[in-house]
């Protein structure tokens, strides 16, 4: 792949790299190398990243005018739940070498889907340890958590798995949920639903919610599809 992604082998160590600290090396001297692929730039991930204005299928594209989702600025009690509300450098615990982010939704259907779409890539085999903690966290944190927000908190009843995207075979790693909120009033069961899958040093994220009580059943497998197949062919 030409980003640099590396495809799953029995060779890589726990940080996501070819050979990394369980590999051998040539020769004994030390290496200011870091493990692990290297991170792609931003330029790189705009060019892998849906453009705005595109459409997949009766879907569009849209950059956010405000740099980014609202739930980019969200926190988790406890605190090894964050990676289930936001992978943000700003409330994480790995910073981004560079990310790119599209709102995709159904421009006129107000009601309708709306889908964040965020490509980040990382240094240092970063991209394995982001997707190690959401799967620790998608087991310790499956009884419920608080999410706080800017001036309300919103409960997490339940995190469940939901189905993987139909090219997770072709990813290093992928990781997918339901969630089963509680909205801000304490009345009414809302529905989200985040997937992510790694390749090499970058993380696509798809996190997808709607307006009211209806469970959209997952992330579309269009719009994952459609990011998946751009990313692999820039």
């Amino acid at each position: 792949m030409a980003l640099g992604a590396t495809a799953c082998s029995s060779d890589k160590d726990s940080s996501g790299g070819p050979g990394g600290s369980g590999g051998s090396r040539k020769d004994d001297k030390p290496s200011a190398a870091p493990h692990g692929p290297k991170a792609l730039s931003k330029a790189q991930l705009k060019a892998a990243s849906f453009t705005d204005g595109q459409t997949v299928g009766k879907y569009t594209a849209s950059e956010y005018t405000l740099g980014g989702p609202l739930g980019d600025a969200y926190t988790a009690d406890p605190a090894g739940c964050q990676p289930l509300v936001s992978l943000a450098g700003e409330v994480g615990d790995h910073d981004p070498a560079a990310q790119v982010q599209r709102k995709v939704d159904i421009p006129d259907e107000m009601l309708g889907i709306t889908v964040d779409v965020t490509l980040r890539s990382y240094s240092d085999g970063d991209a394995a340890e982001v997707m190690k903690a959401l799967d620790k966290a998608g087991k310790d944190c499956a009884g419920g958590f608080t999410e706080e927000r800017a001036l309300a908190s919103a409960k997490y009843l339940k995190v469940e798995p939901a189905e993987a995207p139909d090219f997770a075979a072709e990813a290093d790693e992928a990781e997918a949920f339901r969630f089963t909120i509680l909205d801000v009033k304490g009345k009414l069961k809302l529905y989200e639903y985040l997937t992510v899958v790694r390749s090499g040093s970058t993380t696509l994220a798809f996190r997808g919610e709607i307006p009211g009580t209806k469970d959209m059943g997952g992330i579309p497998q269009d719009i994952m599809t459609a990011q998946w197949t751009q990313f692999r062919a820039a």
